[in-house]
């Protein structure tokens, strides 16, 4: 089912759920009748954010926006006093619950407002309180305070920000501001007292935290095996100029943990479900998932085929199709399966109006463990390729002797990483364009990728160019893509550049960190050489001024 795609986490999970009776269902509900909600008061159920984006976007309320009626809810439960509320879906109308009498499913079914019950789990929950399932979040715990900086020192987070020109948008201004980021995750170590977060913190764009999981009080202190979602958001909101400089540095963000590390049951999409419509009602601009679903060992009655990844057969393929059409950038990884027996994307990456996001490495060459596509309906999977191989995040260390939350900035490869080095540009590129839609983003964003005229199943439209599709389509023209041949790529002495028509005045390099390390005038010669014996095994940006004083940006290796 579940796969978390952090490759560097697998180790982590040693336990195994074995294969049991259902203890887990999804109740299918036939309508919203009677419900105490209505399409004309939607404040009880949305939040004002939301309201406001589906006034400016023209996207209706419906009856499919009501939450699930809570009647329905009090007769299911009167049928069993120990069945306990896992996940709940408005979108689908599905009521998902932890009954571990099998006796009750027949009188569930027998209900007249039940259409069907489905199987989903065999959980084994221990003693807990009856769960309150956040589905009507309608406020925003802070308001924001955005701080101001006139430029950024990327530490380790430049090659991966570069990767997609993603620092031509920050210096154009556009950092996140603004812009909502909600991360659907397995948990939020240290997060509160990390230093890498403490800018976010301090600053009110911290907008809060909502846990779905019964087996966990505190989705931000749940432990070792909750780290996933902490280096995953740090690839986009941590702010430690020369250290680590996120992709969104400027959003504000929230996080809703949706995931058990230790068990892998469809019961788990139930839950990605539940989370997608939180993230809606709070009136997200940007969900970023490094989740995924294909294969569920612990539930194997529930295992898919290649057939089912149509975007139809899941219930969170469906309701991130949904999000996606409801005015949020919705990022999910591929996965993590390249090299697998099962190869292909994973749900809900199989979605229709969102980004499914392969990883490649800096130089561009795809990543072998990258999930491929195509969807089994013929679509573009997965849609774009980030930066997933040695990505910059933020590592937890549990074993801090210090009281505190210790911890550093390593390297990392997976899917997990590459979809938010995408998401965060996703949101500053959106807060540069915000008369479109997010489904015309999503589509902006496809169309800037290298191969969007010869799309493949392991690239998909390829790696995006986001300054590119700012300039394309805010009517800028003082940026030129690069139409420059550089090889051999990669260099070990001596460069060489084309300059057939004799445009290139000076080439300026700079390193993964950002730093100026080379600068030369050059000849008016059709092909340019420029020696870099001297410049240290790496990653770089140049950058080649042109007679016009415009830049045409290319990145090598040494």
């Amino acid at each position: 089912m579940k796969r978390i795609f952090l490759l560097f986490f697998i180790f982590v999970i040693a336990f195994t759920v074995f294969a049991q009776s259902p203890t887990c269902y999804r109740i299918y509900l036939s309508d919203k009748a009677n419900s105490p909600y209505s399409i004309q008061n939607p404040s009880e159920y949305l939040s004002q954010r939301a309201i406001d984006k589906r006034t400016r976007f023209n996207i209706p309320i419906t009856e499919q926006d009501l939450p699930v009626n809570p009647q329905y809810k009090q007769q299911i439960h009167a049928l069993d006093p120990d069945m306990q509320p896992l996940a709940v879906s408005k979108w689908m109308n599905t009521y998902t619950i932890y009954c571990t009498d099998s006796s009750v499913v027949p009188q569930i079914l027998a209900l007249p407002f039940v259409d069907s019950v489905l199987a989903v789990g065999a959980y084994e929950l221990y003693d807990l309180p009856v769960i309150q399932i956040p589905e009507n979040q309608s406020t925003i715990v802070h308001n924001p305070v955005l701080p101001a900086k006139d430029s950024l020192d990327y530490g380790y987070g430049f090659e991966q920000i570069a990767f997609h020109n993603g620092h031509l948008l920050h210096e154009a201004g556009f950092r996140g501001e603004g812009m909502f980021i909600v991360v659907i995750d397995g948990g939020w170590y240290g997060v509160e007292s990390c230093r890498y977060f403490q800018e976010m913190v301090d600053n009110g764009r911290f907008w809060g935290q909502y846990s779905l999981m019964p087996h966990f009080v505190d989705t931000l202190t749940s432990g070792y095996s909750e780290m996933h979602g902490t280096s995953v958001t740090s690839v986009m909101a941590s702010n430690i100029p020369g250290e680590l400089v996120g992709t969104a540095p400027a959003a504000s963000y929230a996080f809703i943990h949706s995931e058990w590390v230790k068990t892998e049951e469809l019961v788990e999409e139930d839950f990605w479900a539940n989370a997608a419509e939180i993230a809606d009602s709070l009136g997200a601009d940007v969900v970023n998932s490094s989740l995924g679903y294909r294969k569920f060992p612990d539930f194997p009655q529930a295992n898919i085929t290649y057939a089912d990844l149509d975007g139809q057969n899941s219930i969170a393929s469906r309701c991130a199709t949904i999000l996606g059409q409801k005015g949020v950038i919705v990022c999910v990884a591929a996965g993590n399966d390249g090299t697998n027996d099962w190869y292909y994307i994973n749900r809900p990456g199989d979605a229709v109006d969102i980004l499914c996001v392969g990883a490649s490495s800096v130089d561009s060459v795809i990543a072998n463990f990258s999930s491929h596509g195509y969807s089994a309906d013929g679509r573009v999977k997965p849609d774009i390729t980030s930066m997933g191989v040695e990505t910059a995040c933020y590592y937890p260390d549990l074993w801090d002797q210090t009281g505190g939350v210790g911890g550093y900035v390593t390297h990392t490869d997976g899917t997990s990483l590459a979809t938010p080095v995408a998401a965060g540009l996703c949101a500053c590129l959106w807060q540069a364009m915000p008369e479109y839609s997010s489904t015309e983003m999503m589509q902006i964003i496809r169309e800037s990728g290298h191969l969007y005229n010869n799309p493949n199943p392991e690239y998909g439209y390829g790696i995006p160019d986001f300054y590119k599709a700012y300039t394309s389509h805010v009517g800028i023209n003082d940026y030129k893509p690069l139409r420059l041949s550089v090889y051999p790529n990669p260099v070990t002495d001596k460069l060489f550049l084309t300059n057939l028509d004799g445009e290139i005045q000076s080439i300026s390099v700079f390193n993964a960190s950002g730093q100026l390390v080379l600068q030369t005038s050059v000849s008016n010669f059709p092909i340019l050489e420029i020696n870099v014996t001297n410049l240290p095994n790496g990653f770089y940006i140049g950058a080649a001024t042109l007679n016009n004083h415009q830049t045409a940006t290319f990145k090598f290796i040494k």
